[in-house]
């Protein structure tokens, strides 16, 4: 088994738990963890999801510095909120351009693997990044249909760590959406 494949998968655990209590310690892990994908990943000719690392680790400094200045204790966590039918329509709307967008481009110009697969795990985890940074509850409902995918490409491309990995995202994922949902009703 590969060792960093080992790593990525350790760190990313401790990531999504401390995620799921709304910990902002969740965030070295994640750094860490994104940096151990991304060379497992382009060991794969994943390219879309290499390339996500990269955004992933710019993302999670952002997150970090957002969760810093927010107003939650260490105790209670940050706090959550939902976003706004409109918000909502748009930003899927933008992951889903993106995510086809990217998934031709790759189609057309590498010998990526399962370029549209590949892709729509890409396009949307952005997104899901994103929200996840502003604290929108829907980042959950985004990582669980990402981590089904991600499952199967993994499993499909050899990297069994991963494939286990993304499984017991989805667990935690689901998790996840039900304590932030919990949260935003307590406020």
């Amino acid at each position: 088994m590969n060792p960093v494949e080992i790593a990525a998968s350790l760190l990313g655990l401790a990531n999504i738990a401390l995620l799921v209590r709304r910990s902002v310690w969740n965030f070295p892990f994640a750094l860490a963890s994104v940096a151990c994908t991304g060379v497992v990943l382009y060991g794969a000719r994943l390219y879309a999801e290499t390339g996500l690392q990269v955004f992933f680790f710019a993302a999670n400094l952002w997150g970090w510095w957002l969760w810093l200045r927010s107003k939650g204790t260490e105790d209670s966590g940050v706090p959550v909120g939902w976003m706004s039918g409109t918000a909502r329509a748009t930003w899927i709307g933008v992951t889903a351009t993106l995510s086809l967008s990217l998934g031709w481009i790759l189609h057309r110009f590498t010998d990526a693997a399962l370029p549209f697969a590949d892709s729509a795990v890409a396009g949307a985890s952005i997104a899901a990044q994103i929200l996840l940074s502003l604290r929108r509850i829907e980042n959950w409902v985004l990582w669980v249909v990402i981590d089904v995918v991600a499952v199967w490409l993994y499993a499909t491309r050899g990297l069994p760590l991963l494939a286990g990995l993304y499984a017991a995202f989805l667990l935690m994922s689901v998790m996840g959406l039900r304590e932030w949902t919990r949260a935003a009703r307590a406020c």
